[in-house]
């Protein structure tokens, strides 16, 4: 079963400094009920301006998983760590028992970006974070795991969460056919492009709730880039 969720249907919010929209619902009263698939609880779409950013404050108990479309992010937080990551990056923070920290756009162009909230497997546990550049080739007319919550997954960054973070480009008129785990369920995201997945189509931004699915056919309507959370 697909579920499209067109760009225009999302839940958003248009400020002087970021522009967003929610494929999950974010406020008790949006339009949508847009609702949480197993432990994927949030996934924004933001466009943050150059100069600004979310200023210092705090998580716990969620893993939040950030990927790199566009520009420059720059992340601080109280653990002393710090780092710059550019387009095909990702970063996890685990916030476990509580993690501070601030995230700005650090270039001179919009930066964009997704930013993914999953529930942990059980609440506690040490904070971290960490960050990995994923070259494009890794993940070219294939899906490649980015992050897991899975110990098959041994090349993926860890996460707490019974979920995997996966992405793919596809060339025009390339076709993928992806298998999903046991409870068969996602939620994809089409970064760019065009595709159909089991014959719906879908645009540029576009989400779906995949449910109810052993595996995926995807086409390759021109050049595209996806990403996609499976969740257990």
């Amino acid at each position: 079963m697909i579920s499209h969720r067109p760009w225009d249907a999302l839940d958003k919010a248009d400020l002087p400094w970021l522009r967003a929209r929610y494929h999950f619902q974010v406020r008790p009263d949006a339009p949508q009920g847009h609702l949480p698939l197993g432990p994927l609880i949030v996934w924004n779409d933001d466009e943050i301006a150059p100069g600004s950013g979310f200023p210092l404050h705090g998580h716990r108990d969620v893993e939040i998983v950030t990927y790199v479309r566009q520009g420059t992010l720059g992340h601080r937080d109280n653990l002393g760590s710090a780092g710059t990551l550019h387009a095909g990056d990702v970063q996890v923070m685990s916030a476990g028992t509580g993690i501070r920290h601030t995230e700005f756009n650090q270039g001179d162009v919009p930066l964009r970006l997704y930013q993914i909230w999953l529930l942990p497997r059980e609440p506690g546990g040490e904070p971290r974070w960490s960050s990995r550049t994923f070259p494009g080739s890794e993940h070219s007319g294939r899906f490649a795991v980015l992050a897991s919550g899975y110990a098959q997954d041994k090349h993926a960054m860890p996460i707490r969460a019974d979920a995997r973070l996966l992405a793919a480009t596809l060339k025009a008129g390339e076709r993928v056919r992806q298998p999903l785990q046991a409870a068969q369920q996602a939620y994809l995201v089409v970064a760019s492009g065009r595709i159909e997945v089991e014959g719906e189509a879908m645009g540029p931004l576009d989400g779906a709730v995949i449910t109810q699915l052993a595996a995926i056919d995807i086409l390759a309507l021109e050049d595209t880039e996806l990403v996609m959370v499976e969740t257990g």
